[in-house]
């Protein structure tokens, strides 16, 4: 989209926003809910995210599509979605109306038991089993979200990256200017672990079995000790550990044992090959 559009819209949003006490007024409502709605379907198809990628590494959060994603809960009503009538939402299943046409079109792979809210984009060459993807997240292409995996609101998972079983990828949409939790591109999540609190997974990572991080989880590198908080570093092997702190009670951390070398990157890379590979 051009960025006058953009500058428009985000700034239609944010005076909304300053305003939204303002919203029980009907006539106001009906602007602000015409606007949101535009902004959502933007995001479903993914011309624009909640978050992306800036050409020196940093990230970067459009607290403004945020801002337009809880307007439009504001401005929305609860209705019964899906034709078999066992949601009763704000907004709409993903894939409401899409026929067998509109799927291959898309290159993405749903299976029963999938639940993909409206706003949520989903990149070609993706396979979704049955899981739960909030509002506002990003998949990138050739990823796979596996069995009882949930991705939270406005979480960005990267291309090429498989979310194994069980795994929690933490939702953000607030407070307003919080970082979503973002997995970069070719990492590989393991079975039941945890994601959360704006944490950042580097390019390249691969999570064991059960790591749980959040804002304060300590992430140790074993070889040079040194402790990030918050943030893997690119292309490091992550496992559960455990430091020792007060009176000899140890307790959890998340441990770099070293980093991702040419076979734990083929191992991860042809187990996700071999998922995608079923879509042909």
């Amino acid at each position: 989209m051009e960025n006058l559009q953009l500058d428009k819209m985000q700034n239609d949003v944010e005076n909304i926003w300053r305003n939204r006490n303002e919203l029980i007024d009907c006539n106001v409502k009906i602007t602000a809910r015409a606007l949101v709605e535009e902004i959502v379907n933007l995001l479903d198809c993914g011309k624009i995210r909640v978050a992306e990628k800036l050409s020196n590494g940093k990230w970067v959060v459009h607290m403004w599509v945020k801002q337009a994603i809880l307007l439009y809960f504001l401005t929305e009503e609860s209705k019964v979605v899906g034709n078999n009538n066992w949601w009763f939402d704000k907004t709409n299943n993903k894939f409401n109306g899409w026929n067998e046409e509109k799927f291959r079109q898309s290159k993405i792979r749903v299976v029963p038991g999938c639940f993909v809210r409206q706003s949520a984009y989903i990149d070609t060459n993706v396979v979704l089993m049955p899981s739960f993807i909030n509002v506002g997240a990003y998949i990138g292409s050739g990823t796979m979200i596996d069995t009882w995996s949930t991705v939270g609101s406005c979480a960005q998972i990267g291309k090429d990256c498989h979310i194994s079983g069980g795994v929690g990828i933490g939702g953000v949409l607030e407070p307003i200017q919080a970082f979503p939790v973002i997995i970069e591109d070719n990492c590989f999540i393991g079975a039941r672990s945890e994601v959360a609190e704006s944490v950042i997974i580097r390019e390249g990572s691969v999570l064991g079995m059960g790591v749980f991080i959040g804002a304060s989880t300590k992430i140790i590198d074993r070889e040079t000790g040194k402790v990030f908080y918050g943030e893997v570093p690119p292309y490091s092997v992550v496992v559960p550990g455990s430091i020792s702190s007060k009176n000899d009670i140890s307790t959890y951390c998340a441990v770099i044992v070293k980093k991702v070398d040419a076979k734990t990157r083929s191992k991860t890379s042809n187990k996700l090959c071999g998922f995608m590979l079923l879509m042909i």
